[in-house]
């Protein structure tokens, strides 16, 4: 049985992905904002354990997961969860990049530092769900595309320094999928949301799964995916 460590799984793909791994079986420890989030992904999911960090905080993670229970090891650290908040360059406040950048790249930076020791024990995986956002920027999509440049640069990072000890990284960059966050973009936007039109995020969470279960001697690095209608 592996055991994984997922942010993001009260919606949208990381939903999916504790959804599946939960299913076949594996042990979960889920990371929740507070007590409440907690609360609430414990009744959701059965059998999973979970963390209270708030990842909007990256300074306080450390101090919070001192006073929990952690895995002794982990098979995979996922990092799924995200915020975005439009703008352009010329409007966006420092109030919105720093959150940006605190949620989407310095807590994934955070959890990976701290998780390290567990993962180097099981030579384990490490997936940022990144996005399109991360490879091409867009007008409006200043501060939530250079939070995912910049985590692809995490994990390009971590792989150089992490590859020969075993630990595989791996970086999915899906296109728009149908989530809760999807809805809140088409709403700043000011577009009708039709999820119909977007990746389904159960098809996400079978690119995810596609890279934690192929064999060792082989490593996805960078995975696209897109909508196929």
């Amino acid at each position: 049985m592996a055991t994984h460590l997922i942010t993001g799984a009260g919606s949208g793909i990381g939903e999916a992905v504790a959804r599946r791994l939960l299913e076949r079986g594996d042990e979960l420890y889920l990371v929740a904002r507070d007590a409440g989030r907690a609360k609430e992904l414990a009744a959701r999911f059965p059998g999973a354990r979970t963390l209270v960090a708030d990842l909007a905080n990256p300074d306080r993670i450390s101090w919070a997961l001192d006073k929990q229970p952690l895995p002794d090891r982990l098979d995979s650290l996922l990092h799924i969860a995200g915020v975005c908040d439009l703008g352009t360059v010329g409007e966006l406040t420092t109030r919105v990049w720093q959150s940006t950048l605190a949620a989407n790249l310095v807590a994934p930076a955070e959890l990976t530092r701290l998780f390290l020791p567990q993962l180097r024990i099981s030579q384990g995986h490490v997936v940022f769900v990144n996005s399109g956002a991360g490879l091409n920027a867009h007008a409006n999509w200043s501060a939530y595309a250079a939070s995912k440049h910049g985590l692809k640069a995490l994990a390009d990072s971590l792989r150089a320094e992490e590859h020969a000890g075993g630990v595989r990284v791996t970086s999915v960059y899906p296109g728009r999928t149908a989530s809760p966050m999807q809805a809140k973009v088409h709403q700043q936007e000011g577009k009708e949301y039709d999820p119909a039109r977007w990746i389904d995020p159960a098809s996400v969470a079978e690119t995810v799964l596609l890279a934690l279960d192929l064999p060792r001697d082989a490593e996805i690095n960078d995975l696209t995916v897109r909508p196929g209608r």
